[in-house]
């Protein structure tokens, strides 16, 4: 190429090749996952100066800056915070060595949201951002390359904050998970002319997908006039053969691909994950002496984000406790299932407490952290029996993947209201060596629950009906300071937390004081209350569960008691004395059953029950 030209300007009449993968090429070549590869820059450069160098004599013509990663909220997971600009620095001076001047050098910044759930503080990423982009601007980058973006929202902040930092080109990639459509919903069409309105001089896709995606979603697109388009996609998809990582795309496919993608008026083409110099020269080869395509644009595609027309669902055939306890006393009773197959006792004390009085059957998450049987399962076997069951969900047991399967396995059973919580650690459980996931927090579950409500996946991807979920929040009242719980239940009904459940409360002080503190959140409050079925089951509580105190007086109670039928019956009573207590200030009474034991919650149950009759009578 001789004296380097500008980027914008050489894309106008010719194609550029440019270069694969950084990390999984290293990852081929030896280098251990859980380093951050970014950091190589500063203590391995010959390794990342040999690789750029592979790609450039492979024929790639735009290098990019092992940086995909160097942004703060990365590094200071490996407490590199402090040696951002060095090593973006260093980055742009490696790749400048491979390129001279007979290529160009891309200074890469990744999403720093990099596939978690989208939430995050929109100043924090400006920040970051500019920082990154800054330190590879004043190192000498030729163009500024965003790349796998999966939110359009995230993309369009950063091409906000960098745009105005420089005039070099700048291209935005995102990644997509699907055909044609980012997480958040966007159809490919709209977010490129978004991104075109935002100032940017490329679009293009990366990772996530192969050629043959990429391709399919090119194709269905509309892309703006006066943009350039770029494709760097994975090696196929990722598996294992042999116990090993690897991606299947061969640098023959590669070289066949990339003839198609000139066909769709990409300018741009490289690799990205799974991809080596071997595919690099396979392109390079088969677009050598080639000029560039005219975009030609599909017809009849839309500028507009489309809609999906939602089905209409029938209303509920009974209101949901929501509703119910606005109107009337609303009994939840908490029945766990059995860690046993036998469910014969389990659905007699369902029935008993139906019987009863109550209103809603509530069903822990392998509670303890206890395999029980799939409350999904119980759940759908009591509403066949006319009993309404209310499901907890834990963050747990379920990465996203199985969570929004299992959430919509639930809307197809009809059961609609669920309790969202984080759920008690593995190791505390029956299988201590098993994982505990926490993909994601109790607030961004139910965030993503009520995005189900919206229609929307929780990729982004619209669905054809909207879930009607009633979603519960849990609340812990047994803190030091309780202001920090009510400001955390304040984020949990932010989220959309439909109404409360609390952890059970063993005096009328605390009752009192947690009507006092949840009285302007808005949502209805079910209060917390479990019998203690003897002295050591309130040994147990008060100083070996978290979020549970049983206050002294309670204590000495069940101290004196003489046997089990005494110390239950006594456990009942105390119960009903706070259940009173509870009847003063809240509409909405949550029973918790101790070990199975139905028939002093329902107990309970029928005792809500006669007082209120008595107090109606009395009204009357």
């Amino acid at each position: 190429m001789g004296e380097k030209r500008c980027l914008k300007e050489h894309l106008r009449e010719n194609l550029i090749v440019g270069d694969g993968a950084m990390a999984t090429y290293l990852y081929q070549q030896g280098v251990p996952v859980g380093l951050c590869y970014e950091e190589l820059c500063l203590t391995r450069p010959d390794l990342i100066l040999e690789v750029h160098r592979a790609y450039f004599e492979a024929g790639a013509r735009l290098l990019e800056t092992n940086t995909y990663g160097a942004n703060r909220e990365r590094l200071t997971r490996y407490g590199l915070e402090g040696k951002v600009t060095r090593i973006n620095r260093a980055a742009v001076r490696l790749a400048r060595e491979a390129a001279g001047n007979e290529a160009f050098v891309a200074g890469a910044i990744g999403s720093v949201l990099a596939g978690r759930v989208p939430r995050y503080d929109r100043d924090e990423y400006r920040d970051m951002y500019e920082e990154q982009a800054t330190a590879l601007l004043h190192a000498g980058a030729d163009a500024i390359l965003l790349e796998t973006f999966l939110d359009l929202e995230e993309l369009l902040l950063a091409v906000e904050v960098i745009r105005p930092l420089t005039e070099v080109p700048l291209i935005a990639q995102l990644a997509l998970l699907e055909v044609g459509r980012t997480r958040d919903g966007y159809p490919l069409t709209e977010a490129f002319r978004r991104l075109q309105e935002a100032g940017v001089d490329g679009v293009g896709l990366n990772c996530r997908l192969g050629p043959a995606e990429c391709l399919r979603s090119l194709e269905q697109a509309a892309v703006p006039e006066d943009v350039y388009l770029s494709a760097f996609p994975n090696a196929g998809r990722l598996g294992i053969t042999d116990g090993e990582y690897r991606y299947k795309s061969s640098p023959e496919y590669f070289r066949e691909s990339a003839l198609r993608l000139r066909e769709q008026g990409v300018r741009l083409i490289g690799g990205c994950c799974g991809t080596t110099p071997q595919h690099i020269r396979a392109m390079a080869e088969a677009l050598r002496g080639l000029s560039p395509l005219p975009r030609i644009n599909p017809e009849g595609a839309s500028l507009e984000r489309d809609s999906v027309p939602l089905a209409v669902q029938p209303p509920r055939k009974e209101p949901a406790i929501t509703e119910k306890v606005e109107a009337e006393r609303t009994v939840i009773v908490e029945y766990d299932p059995p860690r046993d197959l036998d469910i014969a006792r389990f659905l007699h004390g369902a029935t008993r407490l139906k019987e009863a009085g109550a209103d809603v059957i509530t069903l822990a998450d392998n509670s303890m952290a206890t395999a029980r049987m799939s409350n999904m399962a119980l759940g759908a076997i009591l509403k066949s029996r006319g009993i309404e069951p209310l499901v907890h969900v834990t963050c747990r047991d379920r990465n996203l993947i199985g969570q929004q399967s299992h959430l919509m396995g639930l809307w197809a059973l009809g059961i609609d209201q669920v309790l969202v919580v984080t759920g008690d650690p593995t190791r505390i459980g029956d299988l201590p060596g098993s994982s505990s996931v926490y993909d994601v927090s109790s607030f961004d579950l139910i965030r993503m629950v009520k995005q189900l409500n919206e229609g929307i996946s929780f990729s982004g991807k619209p669905l054809k009906q909207r879930a009607r979920f009633v979603v519960g929040a849990a609340f812990n009242p047994h803190v030091h300071n309780l202001e920090a719980a009510v400001r955390r239940l304040e984020k949990k009904v932010e989220a959309g937390a439909d109404f409360v459940m609390t952890q059970p409360v063993y005096d009328p002080e605390t009752i009192g004081r947690i009507h006092e503190a949840t009285r302007h959140v808005g949502i209805p409050v079910f209060i917390g209350i479990m019998p203690l079925t003897g002295f050591r089951n309130a040994l147990f509580l008060h100083n070996e569960v978290p979020g549970i105190k049983i206050a002294p007086e309670v204590m000495e109670r069940m101290r004196r008691c003489r046997g089990k039928e005494e110390s239950r019956r006594e456990g009942v009573a105390i119960a009903r004395e706070l259940v009173d207590a509870a009847l003063e200030h809240f509409r909405g009474i949550y029973l918790i059953t101790p070990f199975f034991h139905w028939r002093m919650t329902a107990e309970l149950t029928r005792h809500i029950r006669e007082r209120d009759r008595r107090h109606a009578v009395v009204g009357e």
